[in-house]
């Protein structure tokens, strides 16, 4: 099937001297509202580079995001139930365990901090669910996968609408502005942090952001501290590594994390999702630590459990949904969001997943359990991971997954340090809708949607991620179809 296209939002190309003009003021309004980042090549603190951007807001139906949205506090319960229920979790783990030494690692300390009992019964879910369009008639968004440890972007996107309307405005087009819609996501975020701080109760404790050794990606995070430090002055946030949880921290005898003398109420987890970030045995230690404080965690680690790919597949299977949601008119939601996902277990069902994918590879994804881009298989590699994996366990740490192809529309990127003006492309764009939840097993005490990221790619790209530095920030134009 060829692939549609939207048309975007106005005619291109645009003229030469007004392209250059417009990038350069887009560019310097980036750097200047701090949609940026440091530069991994050539590393320096005190420098920071404008983050890759779309220069105009790309097409997007605007029933699908309305849709997007109102789904986003039904995904977030579903999360949180699936999270919660440990029958299901073991289960749907057991296989990845057996050959995924990061999910056994996080999967080990869950069940050492259970068994122990639990001493913080509140978790904080910070979630995004993604979504491509699917290339029918309908276009209809189909989700890529739904992310537990995933805050990322949120900050900056804040910014794009208004970024995008300054664009548009210098190009003579202001009358396209009420086709974007607002972005809230970086206050959203931050009040789910801080409405878990009041539910700790506890006036002299801290916030703790659990961070890289480098952050490359500092105006997201840092946003997030600053956007807390102004609404809530009282509150007083840390920013650590792993190791320095480990160097600086104690456990006190009412099981409170202590750091600098006051007890953490909240650690919010910017790193630790996937196995670089735990080179010693000394991060595996301070994750464990933290996982049995009273500390309330965003992600806990049943929520980082429960955002793994395996289970993703186990939810589109034929009535599990219904176990966690019943059979109503929101599960028919859900489930047509869905795209097909199969297990590579050694059983009748993956035995059949895997001569689907040596069949017809470029029609499919492998993803591993893994968050931050980067670690998915596509076109003929697909074939030739399935025939190395096919008699060994590996292949159970996979999730097989159909290949979604959305429309493309014509687009700029600018990238720092690229050839300007650069040329017009094919692009395809990927949504990401923010939800914030907070409770118990017992209760949810806040459930919303709070935000929303677009992320734009060349189409012949397979992988997206703008940290990654395969995609570029982007933000919705609304249209009717």
């Amino acid at each position: 099937m060829s692939q549609a296209r939207f048309a975007s939002c106005i005619p291109l190309p645009i003229e030469h001297k007004a392209l250059v003009n417009v990038i350069e003021k887009a560019r310097d309004w980036g750097l200047m509202h701090g949609v940026a980042m440091r530069d991994k090549k050539h590393f320096n603190k005190d420098v920071i580079q404008v983050a890759p951007f779309v220069l105009l807001p790309s097409p997007f139906p605007k029933t699908e995001f309305e849709k997007a949205v109102e789904l986003q506090p039904i995904l977030n319960e579903l999360m949180h139930k699936v999270a919660h229920n440990d029958e299901f979790l073991e289960h749907t783990l057991q296989n990845a365990l057996q050959v995924d030494e990061f999910t056994k690692s996080l999967y080990d300390i869950w069940v050492k901090v259970r068994n122990e009992g639990i001493t913080q019964s509140v978790s904080l879910g910070l979630f995004r669910s993604d979504y491509l369009m699917q290339n029918t008639e309908s276009n209809k968004i189909k989700q890529v996968e739904f992310n537990t440890v995933a805050s990322s972007f949120g900050a900056m996107t804040s910014y794009l609408p208004t970024m995008s309307r300054y664009i548009l405005r210098q190009l003579g087009h202001p009358d396209l502005i009420k086709n974007m819609p607002e972005n809230k996501a970086l206050s959203g975020l931050c009040s789910g942090i801080t409405d878990a701080y009041d539910l700790f109760g506890v006036p002299s404790a801290v916030i703790l952001f659990v961070v890289e050794e480098v952050s490359y990606n500092i105006c997201d995070q840092r946003f997030h501290e600053f956007e807390i430090a102004e609404k809530r002055p009282d509150i007083m946030i840390h920013r650590k590594t792993l190791n320095e949880i480990f160097e600086e921290t104690t456990l006190n005898d009412k099981k409170q994390l202590i750091l600098d003398g006051r007890p953490v109420a909240v650690v919010y987890y910017r790193s630790g999702y996937e196995p670089a970030q735990y080179p010693s045995q000394r991060e595996w230690d301070a994750r464990l630590r933290v996982e049995r404080s009273t500390a309330i965690k965003c992600p806990s680690i049943q929520y980082q459990l429960a955002g793994t790919k395996k289970v993703q597949q186990a939810l589109a299977s034929p009535g599990v949904l219904e176990k966690f949601m019943g059979s109503g008119p929101s599960t028919s939601r859900v489930r047509d969001i869905f795209t097909g996902l199969y297990s590579l277990d050694f059983d009748e069902n993956g035995e059949r997943a895997v001569e689907m994918g040596l069949k017809d590879a470029e029609k499919f994804v492998l993803k591993p359990q893994r968050e931050g881009g980067g670690h998915n298989v596509y076109g003929a590699e697909v074939r030739e991971a399935l025939q190395r994996m096919r008699h060994s366990r590996e292949r159970a740490a996979y999730i097989l997954m159909e290949r979604i192809l959305p429309p493309l529309v014509q687009g700029y990127v600018i990238r720092p340090g690229a050839t300007m003006p650069p040329p017009v492309v094919d692009l395809v764009s990927e949504l990401g809708i923010f939800g914030v939840i907070i409770g118990t097993s017992e209760k949810i005490f806040h459930n919303r949607q709070v935000g929303h990221m677009l992320r734009t790619k060349l189409a012949d790209a397979d992988e997206g991620g703008v940290a990654a530095g395969l995609g570029a920030l982007d933000s919705p134009y609304l249209v009717d179809m």
